[in-house]
């Protein structure tokens, strides 16, 4: 593909001539002019032209079909007219790299122009934003200038992205209109055939079973599926890649599949979401060979391009170099209509992918622009542990972009927060990232203050520095930030957040008179809402241990309930990657309860001398399955955590947060119970596990005889200096009918007195 200077350097314009005036005192002398015989797509961009310059100036252009208009009238040519011809003679727009554009300006006279099927459409978008100054800030909200005399020019521009498949993942850009002015063109936005279309996928991505569904083929078929541990299986697993026959039948299917969907241009040959891959000889004997897994995969990718090349010519094959397919392989090199897409899911966002966390992601994607024609990249820039917290990736963006583009990469997706229309700036985040898609050379900072100031006001200056200070406190802990996130602990500290809280009071004042942009602030405030929820009570003991200012919630119940209330009003689905929010606004107002009294041996206690925590700051596995809170009187505050006895998960822990400067030693109690038809045997299990050490620091069995009945036992589990990425777990002991259920009420630790 041409880069933008190389367009340049093809096409030899003539000189821009003097400004032209579009409008006087709103009325305009112009024509809107479109070939005679005009593609949707020019009609859509001549219609948007004339939208637009009327909310700017007043005036509507006119649209016409060139045979109407005189050759030397004041007229805005759209497209490939006659004229376009004759002004520039040597310009062919196929040489324009993918989606380029065309904007000159010759006498009297304003052509805008480009490749198709996106171009002339994104030329006339250019065109609105950079010379007219329009802004969409979201699929619902945009500035329009008000310039009732409007002169531009004079104008000369000629560009291609170099990122031919441009694709923001967030809620807000799946809108078609919003998207292709933004200039995206990935599967999942919503663009309609008339403004381009989008670049659609048959099968987008994890696509071996899909292709090849065990249901249908592994009963008569076993060996088309992975060896695993020297067994056939489908469970979890991928395909055997050596087995002609199973390719054979993947290329049927996928033929298909591609007759289904003739606007597909890229069909997804991909490994499954999870590990089991092929352990056969034959399979392993390719990948020792190879080096790497991927030279397996992409031996297995080629053969199938190759024979779907023979209905399919134009459409593109692509597969993921992802997890153990991520290391390029030795010698296999991508066939022509081959697309490999790496993913950087092991990455830490926090820097960018030239900082040090991130030198094996980087080792590869510089091994992988070597050896492939054509490739795209699965970038991952949200937390999908916890949509509602603060990510501070911002910094790490457009160096990121910029790196892609120059190692070759021509399609980049950016998963962000789709699932949620309250997370972590998550307008600005789409905004930006489209613009630096389009342009990975712009400044991201003038265009992050140029958002800021056009979508808040004068709230502006202090979101700034709150985004600011996230990213300086996750600089200063050196934190990996993954795009598995649980908790905020590890960088984000009381003083951050106090200070964060202060500047979103100013921001909320500055634009207090205003009930549109008080309503923005108010939402980007949810994120730090979200951590003071989240960490109440340890943000709060570590507050009073430290004798520090603590502005979280002063009632977190009624905090609680507002948080949600906003979330619903801004119909936000998810809180984390699959989970609804229905379910945590269920879970989160509960954690707020009157705290319980102490028992009889430490009732005596200075506040200082334990923590105390209840089943609402348990992290539940597989809630309502695995484990649930349920109402227990027994309980010192009326609830419980509740775990059938027919499963052996630690499906109830305690995860110790970074808040809380834990010191030297604390004893460890857990209180527990069970219900069981047995009268004796094994009734459950606890302890505490090291997960830096990965090793357990504690660990007890208990009977039904020590452990049944109603009343709770206080489990001494011993002293410990504890540390923050230890967790306490309890788990029931796989015996359905004999034990019924385990209950846990609370976790104390009581200081050592030195």
């Amino acid at each position: 593909m041409l880069t933008p200077v190389a367009v340049l350097a093809a096409v030899s314009f003539l000189a821009a001539d003097a400004s032209l005036p579009l409008a006087r005192d709103g009325k305009s002398a112009y024509t809107i002019v479109l070939p005679d015989q005009a593609t949707a797509v020019e009609k859509t961009a001549a219609g948007e032209l004339q939208s637009h310059l009327r909310a700017v100036t007043g005036a509507t252009l006119p649209i016409r079909g060139e045979t109407e208009v005189r050759g030397d009238a004041k007229a805005i040519f759209i497209g490939a007219t006659a004229r376009l011809k004759q002004i520039l003679p040597r310009l062919d727009v196929q040489s324009l790299g993918y989606d380029g554009i065309v904007i000159h300006s010759a006498g009297d006279q304003l052509l805008l122009t480009g490749r198709p099927a996106h171009g002339v459409l994104y030329a006339v978008y250019t065109f609105l934003e950079d010379t007219v100054g329009c802004r969409w800030w979201t699929a619902e909200e945009s500035f329009m200038p008000k310039r009732a005399t409007l002169e531009v020019g004079p104008l000369d521009v000629c560009y291609a992205s170099p990122l031919r498949y441009r694709e923001v993942f967030y809620r807000g850009a799946f809108d078609g209109a919003f998207a292709a002015r933004l200039r995206l063109d990935g599967h999942h936005h919503r663009i309609a055939p008339e403004s381009g279309g989008a670049q659609r996928f048959a099968g987008f991505v994890h696509t071996f079973y899909p292709l090849l569904p065990p249901a249908e083929y592994f009963a008569p078929h076993p060996e088309w599926y992975a060896q695993v541990k020297g067994r056939r299986t489908a469970d979890h697993a991928q395909l055997c890649l050596t087995n002609e026959e199973m390719r054979r039948q993947l290329v049927r299917n996928a033929r298909e599949l591609l007759r289904r969907q003739p606007e597909a241009g890229l069909i997804s040959i991909s490994q499954n979401d999870w590990q089991g891959r092929c352990e056969c000889k034959a399979c392993k004997a390719i990948e020792e060979q190879e080096g790497s897994p991927a030279g397996l995969l992409l031996r297995f990718v080629n053969a199938v391009a190759a024979d779907l090349e023979e209905e399919f010519p134009r459409v593109l094959v692509e597969t993921l170099a992802y997890q153990y397919t991520r290391q390029p392989p030795k010698f296999v090199r991508p066939r022509r209509n081959v697309v490999v897409r790496l993913c950087s899911i092991e990455c830490s966002f926090a820097e960018p992918l030239s900082g040090p966390q991130n030198e094996p992601f980087r080792s590869d994607i510089e091994g992988w622009s070597r050896i492939a024609p054509q490739l795209f990249v699965w970038d991952y820039v949200t937390n999908f542990s916890d949509y509602l917290s603060p990510h501070p990736n911002l910094r790490a963006l457009a160096p990121n972009v910029r790196f892609f583009a120059d190692h070759k990469v021509i399609g980049l997706f950016e998963q962000g927060d789709a699932g949620s229309t309250v997370g972590d700036f998550v307008r600005l985040r789409a905004w930006l990232l489209a613009h630096l898609l389009w342009n990975p050379r712009q400044d991201e900072q003038a265009l992050a203050r140029e958002f800021l100031a056009g979508y808040y006001g004068a709230a502006a200056p202090y979101l700034q520095r709150y985004l600011d200070a996230m990213e300086d406190a996750a600089a200063r802990s050196g934190i990996y930030l993954k795009c598995f996130m649980s908790d905020t602990g590890g960088w984000l500290g009381l003083d951050e957040l106090n200070q964060a809280t202060r500047l979103f009071d100013a921001a909320a004042r500055a634009v207090a008179g205003d009930a549109v942009l008080s309503a923005r602030v108010r939402r980007e405030r949810l994120p730090l809402d979200h951590v003071w929820l989240e960490r109440y009570y340890a943000l709060s003991r570590s507050a009073r241990l430290q004798r520090k200012e603590f502005l979280g919630p002063k009632d977190p119940r009624a905090a609680a309930e507002e948080f949600i209330r906003l979330c619903n009003a801004y119909k936000s689905p998810q809180y984390r990657e699959g989970k609804p929010l229905a379910e945590y606004a269920e879970s989160l107002p509960r954690r707020f309860r009157e705290p319980a009294a102490l028992p009889a041996p430490w009732k005596n206690l200075k506040d200082d001398d334990y923590l105390d925590f209840q089943d609402n700051q348990f992290r539940l596995h597989k809630p309502g399955q695995c484990a649930a809170i349920v109402r227990d009187p027994s309980a010192s505050d009326g609830y419980a955590a509740r775990m059938p006895g027919d499963h052996f998960e630690w499906a109830v822990s305690l995860p110790l947060s970074n808040d809380i400067a834990y010191g030297n030693p604390w004893h460890c109690y857990v209180a527990v119970r069970c219900e069981a038809k047995a009268s004796s045997g094994p009734a459950l299990t606890l302890g505490i596990y090291d997960t830096a050490a990965k090793k357990s620091v504690a660990n007890r069995k208990l009977s039904v005889e020590e452990t049944a009945g109603t009343a709770y036992h206080y489990v001494d589990l011993g002293v410990h200096a504890l540390k923050p990425e230890m967790y306490v777990w309890v788990a029931p002991p796989k015996r359905p009918g004999e034990v019924t259920a385990v209950y846990v009420d609370r976790v104390l630790l009581i200081r050592e007195k030195r």
